[in-house]
């Protein structure tokens, strides 16, 4: 079983940019498909970027593609989400997911272990 911390998360204003990270605080990260999650005030939690455990493959939703960037590090046991041109639909808190059964899936029932979320805050 793996821990998941998230950082980096605050207030910018549109057009900025800001870069997450999720730590692994209890085990390691290179056998699983990670993932970012989000979920806005009033909203249902939706899939935003997922990188397989190779980082041979990276996928994005429509929303946030050419914008963000996820990226690993299995040296280092961290996930990041690298965050351009930053927009007020994209005010939420993120959520790093870890699923160990490498399903590739943008569902999140397919990921088991979850971090606790850190607040995007984009002020237009």
């Amino acid at each position: 079983q793996v821990q998941l911390v998230e950082s980096g998360g605050g207030l910018v204003q549109a057009g900025g940019s800001l870069r997450l990270s999720c730590a692994a605080s209890r085990g390691s990260l290179n056998a699983y498909d990670m993932a970012w999650f989000r979920q806005a005030a009033g909203k249902e939690r939706e899939f935003v970027a997922g990188i397989n455990w190779s980082a041979r493959n990276t996928y994005y939703a429509d929303s946030v593609k050419g914008r963000f960037t996820m990226s690993r590090d299995d040296a280092e046991n961290m996930i990041y989400l690298h965050m351009n041109s930053l927009k007020s639909d994209d005010t939420a808190i993120y959520y790093c997911a870890a699923d160990r059964f490498g399903s590739g899936s943008t569902s999140d029932a397919h990921y088991e272990f979850w971090g606790q979320g850190t607040q995007v805050t984009v002020s237009s």
